[in-house]
């Protein structure tokens, strides 16, 4: 991978060299850190003092330069503002033309200005990850806390800046009303929505986002899918475009939306298949949750497949799912549980949602990679809520031959056809990227990652440190090339086992898979029991179980919408992380039957209130995973993607098995047994997000 500190000194203004942060003169110094503890002549309270001042030199340096810098275009948009009134006096269509440029120009020196920020907010962001894999993350915590919580914070200077939004505002307000010069003089304030191009507005605004953290609905859908965006802007080859087939995007987007269609089409009448085989109602959580077991597996060796070619996995997905939901619908007929399990393993194995991502990743433009992803989004949630509203609408029962078609077997019938028709589709229609050959994607997959989570690769805790400063330069995947401490490549590829994976998992990110797993153990269980519960408790039909399922899928969409649009843009991620995950432990507790009776209201309303929470909660989850996990596991066979999946459908299997398990001890007990594993899970998650909740910056 192309180093942080050579690219660092390509990317710098020559004329503001000396404003950036020092980043290899702060590597060294934690070099020769480490070397003072392991002779003695250092302390390690020395050190974090030695540090702490140097840091705050640092960031000291880079925010009076950026303040000087504000004010010299502030005053150069004075001035083109004394000009702009005088042309309101008497129009001159040449002067206007002059002055329009002169404030693009403004622009421009801002837009240099803010990938200034960028680049020295990246560089604190990875010395302070570099320092912790040395020394231990919670430096980390201790210097965020008692530097960005401060009244006087230059840290928040750094990473949060309203003077900038401000200077934009103004450039952006003088354009359009220029442009509308010879018009009426409507402010873009009197009409927010009015289109207004101008491509140098848009890069400052674009960048702005990307120096705050700001979002909007897109991008918050993006961060579901787990698809890492660039840190910084890079220049996109025609390699890419000759990838690039809308085509097949949508193929894939198919494939995502069919698959969740078939999760959760069999959900509300899981529990009466399986009396109708002759096994207990509760044997529906192995039923469901049998197609999950077999993801564990497909996932790995789909995403490694997706390393060779996109179009021969999405064949095989589709065959094996046809397969699959036929067995599941002639289980009925040949009165076998076995066959049952067996086509709901199937189905599992066609799992290539690994492919869907990974064709996002790899051979979607990045100018477009954002809508895809949230697209990715957006096709699952869609199909999580026509599955059960699928199945409610299949109430009906006859015989063709010898083939029955009723309740039970439909979703099986209807999805077989679906992905007959999905596999015709996608072999006429699909056109296969070109791939590299290994060298050049090995190039790729090191030089194209996330600027900014490319150090953080503190993972299981190792000895305090390390003989070879070589060897520590090539862990930390991030040597200055500068002729002689070069890493050898494999060191700064991707993952290639789970093993090298998990080392380069982080508390912080082994706390966010934690809450991942949380969130759908406990999603899985209100959804695979439902049918059981609802019927036990309030004599629900299967039509009944089916609308409150499709409601609680359609939440899903308004939720991102509230979140992305207008909560994200108030509270930082960590705040709305901790906040979600109490919601979802109250919903939790709410769902207990503890009070006799048990009402509809209760189990509607916190089942709401869990759902709706969980569902907060995993967009702000991702995005923080997406910011605090290392750039090796954002490429490659393993990566971020894998591990977020695994752990989900991980916690699909134990929730599923759990609802099995707890039906031993009768329908009465299903809905308290189940929950309790739950609710220790969620008190755990909250407690881990508090220790590590300063390292979620």
């Amino acid at each position: 991978m192309v180093a942080f500190g050579k690219k660092l000194k390509e990317r710098q203004i020559q004329e503001w060299q000396g404003y950036y942060i020092n980043y290899k003169l702060m590597k060294k110094k934690v070099r020769q850190y480490a070397q003072q503890i392991e002779v003695g002549t250092q302390d390690r309270p020395h050190v974090l003092k030695d540090f702490s001042r140097m840091l705050d030199n640092q960031i000291e340096k880079i925010v009076l330069f950026l303040l000087e810098q504000q004010g010299l275009l502030a005053s150069r948009i004075a001035k083109l503002n004394e000009q702009q009134e005088a042309l309101q006096q008497q129009p001159n269509i040449s002067e206007i033309s002059q002055l329009r440029e002169a404030y693009r120009q403004v622009g421009r020196d801002l837009l240099k200005l803010l990938l200034f920020i960028e680049i020295n907010a990246i560089g604190l962001r990875k010395i302070l990850k570099k320092f912790d894999k040395r020394f231990g993350y919670r430096f980390t915590d201790y210097y965020v806390k008692t530097r960005a919580n401060h009244p006087y914070s230059q840290l928040q200077q750094v990473f949060k800046h309203v003077g900038l939004g401000a200077v934009v505002g103004a450039i952006s307000r003088n354009l359009h009303e220029l442009q509308e010069h010879q018009g009426s003089y409507l402010s873009i304030y009197d009409q927010p929505a009015l289109s207004f191009q101008e491509p140098v507005v848009d890069s400052m605004k674009a960048a702005v986002d990307r120096l705050t953290h700001s979002t909007n609905f897109l991008n918050f859908l993006a961060q579901h899918a787990l698809i890492m965006q660039e840190e910084l802007p890079t220049s996109e080859g025609p390699v890419d475009d000759q990838r690039y087939h809308f085509m097949s995007l949508l193929l894939n987007l198919a494939n995502t939306f069919l698959y969740m269609v078939n999760t959760y089409i069999i959900v509300p009448t899981a529990d009466d298949y399986s009396m109708s085989l002759g096994a207990a109602a509760t044997v529906c959580g192995i039923v469901i949750g049998s197609m999950a077991v077999a993801q564990v597996f497909s996932s790995v060796y789909f995403s490694a497949w997706s390393n060779k070619s996109y179009f021969k996995p999405l064949v095989f997905s589709s065959i094996v799912l046809f397969i699959g939901n036929v067995m599941y619908a002639l289980a009925y007929d040949f009165n076998s549980i076995a066959i049952l399990l067996i086509g709901r393993l199937f189905c599992g194995l066609g799992s290539a949602r690994a492919v869907n991502r990974r064709y996002i990743s790899d051979c979607v433009p990045l100018k477009i990679r954002m809508q895809a992803s949230a697209g990715f989004v957006s096709a699952s949630a869609l199909g999580m809520a026509c599955g059960p509203a699928l199945a409610g609408l299949l109430q009906t029962n006859f015989k063709i031959y010898k083939l029955t078609f009723n309740q039970e077997t439909l979703p099986g019938w209807v999805m077989s056809l679906a992905w007959l028709l999905y596999l015709v589709w996608l072999w006429i229609s699909f056109r296969e990227p070109c791939l590299e050959t290994e060298e050049s994607s090995a190039a790729q997959e090191s030089t194209t990652e996330p600027v900014e989570n490319d150090a953080l690769e503190k993972g299981l805790k190792k000895p305090l440190l390390l003989n070879s400063e070589d060897k520590q330069e090539t862990e930390d995947g991030d040597g200055e090339f500068d002729g002689s401490d070069g890493a050898p490549e494999e060191s700064r590829g991707p993952a290639t086992s789970i093993g090298s994976a998990y080392k380069l998992l982080t508390p912080s990110v082994k706390v966010q898979l934690l809450i991942y797993f949380m969130l759908k153990y406990a999603m899985e269980v209100l959804l695979s029991e439902s049918s059981v519960v609802t019927t036990y408790y309030f004599g629900w039909s299967t039509s009944s179980v089916a609308i409150f399922l499709a409601c609680l899928g359609l939440t899903v969409l308004p939720v991102n919408i509230a979140v992305g649009s207008y909560i994200s843009n108030m509270f930082e991620d960590r705040q709305i992380l901790l906040a979600s995950e109490i919601m979802v432990c109250i919903g939790i507790l709410l769902s207990f039957h503890i009070i006799s009776p048990y009402t509809v209201p209760q189990y509607v309303c916190s089942g709401l209130i869990m759902f709706v929470s969980a569902e907060v909660l995993e967009g702000v989850n991702l995005s923080l995973l997406s910011r605090v996990m290392s750039s090796r596991l954002s490429r490659g066979t393993y990566n971020g993607g894998l591990l977020s999946t695994e752990a989900g459908t991980l916690a699909r299997v134990v929730a599923d098995g759990t609802i099995t398990l707890a039906g031993y001890l009768g329908e009465s007990k299903l809905l308290n047994v189940t929950l309790l594993p739950s609710l220790v899970i969620c008190v755990a998650s909250i407690v881990a997000t508090c220790f590590t909740y300063n390292s979620l910056y």
